[in-house]
């Protein structure tokens, strides 16, 4: 199965204001674990993930690089690894059709790593999340950490559903590794 992870809210814990720097990079409770468990079960994980902290000018790709060193570390440190990780830098204002809700950087992993659509699944705790993973008709789960929680209560829109909800990523990967 082809694992796409959306990072900020999935894997740490997302920032109103971005995280910027390394020291800013906090994971989740349980989340490193969680993608170990999918690297043993043999599962391709990608993670794809928008980064418009370094088109609107926050930071640079450079320090980019440097987070996701602790990141790449941290989950190492766990058993786990990322087959690849791909992210858009554009701003909202200047949306191309990688940056999500677009279905680009999706497109991206599956060329990467051929997979039928029904094996393929998004994790994420955004709207945009899911509606890329609809556009391109793979299976979604929406975290209720980091934005998860307000996006579910917002209500979710008929074109994205069906969606499952699991509070976090632990509990994701569990219901997607039961026998």
């Amino acid at each position: 199965m082809l694992i796409l992870l959306d990072r900020d809210g999935v894997i740490n814990h997302d920032r109103d204001d971005f995280v910027k720097s390394p020291d800013e990079f906090q994971l989740i409770e349980g989340s490193a674990e969680a993608i170990a468990k999918l690297h043993r079960a043999g599962h391709k994980i990608v993670v794809v993930s928008n980064q418009s902290g370094v088109g609107r000018g926050l930071f640079d790709e450079t320090m980019l690089q440097r987070i996701e060193q602790k990141m790449v570390s941290e989950i190492r440190a766990s058993g786990g690894h990322f087959d690849a990780m791909i992210y858009c830098f554009d701003p909202p204002w200047a949306a191309t059709d990688r940056r999500k809700p677009e279905p680009g950087m999706l497109k991206e992993a599956l060329t990467k790593f051929p997979t039928p659509l029904n094996d393929c699944i998004l994790i994420g705790d955004s709207l945009r999340d899911l509606q890329a993973a609809a556009k391109m008709q793979i299976r979604r789960i929406l975290l209720r950490s980091g934005k998860g929680e307000r996006t579910q209560s917002d209500g979710l829109p008929k074109d994205v559903l069906p969606v499952t909800v699991c509070e976090n990523l632990a509990e994701a990967v569990d219901k997607l590794l039961a026998p």
